[in-house]
C-alpha cells in the first residue's frame, strides 16, 4: 500500500504499532507541531521512537505525509524521520568529520556550512575538537546540529536536554521551535520535565502499561 486514502494528511501517522511485545500504539503529528511523550522508566518510550524510525522490528503502520514507511527506502526514511537518541553515536576522532560527511554546502565558513552551530553555543573552533574531549551535554547539542543538517520532516527527540544546563536547554528548545517554524517539521519529544513540556508543546501523550493516553502537557 503506497498511500493512505485520507484527505486530512498528517505529517506523521502511527497506526497500531507494536514492538518488542509492547503496544499497539497509535498517534499523529501535524506539520509544524511539537508533541511531548512521557511515562515511567522502562515503559517503552525509546522503543516506540525506534520503531517509528524503522530501526527495530515492528508491526502496524507508520505514514509520512500519507506514504507508508515500507514504500520509502530505509536510509531515506531515517533521514526524513530522524531519531536523536539519548546517547548519540560518534564514529570519527574529530567533530568536523561527522559534519563534512553530510555537508551539502560548499562554503568553508563553519557558521554558513553548519548554521546550527552558533545557535547551540559553538563556533568555528568546534570543528577541530576531538570527540573524546566532549562532555555529554556537548555531544547532545552537536548531535542535534548534525541531525538537522539532513533537513528531516519529523524529529524524534529522546530526552535531548537531559544533560544540559538551563541556558543550553533553552537554546535547544529555541532552535527546535525555529526549525519547526521554518520547515514545517513535526516533533515527537520525550521529556519528563513538566515545565519543559508546557513550553514546547500543546499536546502530550503519556505511555503506561495500558497504552498511550493523550493528556495536557
Amino acid at each position: 500500500m503506497a498511500t493512505r486514502a485520507n484527505s486530512n494528511v498528517d505529517r506523521l501517522l502511527v497506526e497500531a504499532v507494536t514492538t518488542h511485545q509492547l503496544g499497539p500504539y497509535s498517534l499523529h503529528l501535524d506539520a509544524g507541531e511539537c508533541v511531548t511523550l512521557s511515562g515511567p522508566s522502562g515503559s517503552g518510550k525509546s522503543l516506540l521512537l525506534r520503531a517509528i524510525a524503522d530501526l527495530d522490528p515492528h508491526e502496524g503502520h507508520v505514514f509520512l505525509n500519507n506514504t507508508q514507511s515500507e514504500n520509502i527506502p530505509a536510509p531515506q526514511w531515517r533521514q526524513k524521520v530522524c531519531l536523536l537518541p539519548a546517547d548519540s553515536q560518534w564514529w570519527h576522532d574529530d567533530v568536523g568529520t561527522h559534519f563534512t560527511a553530510n555537508a551539502t554546502n560548499a562554503d568553508h565558513s563553519t557558521n554558513e556550512k553548519y548554521p546550527y552551530f552558533k545557535s547551540l553555543g559553538f563556533d568555528d573552533s568546534t570543528y577541530s575538537w576531538q570527540v573524546s574531549r566532549l562532555s555529554s551535554g556537548e555531544k547532545q547539542r552537536l548531535a542535534l546540529a548534525r541531525a538537522l543538517m539532513n533537513q528531516p520532516e519529523v524529529l524524534l527527540l529522546d530526552e535531548p536536554t537531559a544533560s544540559l544546563d538551563p541556558q543550553s536547554t533553552r537554546a535547544v528548545e529555541e532552535l527546535v521551535a525555529s526549525y519547526q517554524q521554518e520547515t514545517g517539521a513535526a516533533v515527537l519529544w520525550i521529556s519528563h520535565d513538566a515545565d519543559q513540556r508546557a513550553r514546547v508543546s500543546k499536546r502530550h501523550y503519556f505511555l503506561n502499561p495500558d497504552g498511550l493516553q493523550e493528556t495536557s502537557p
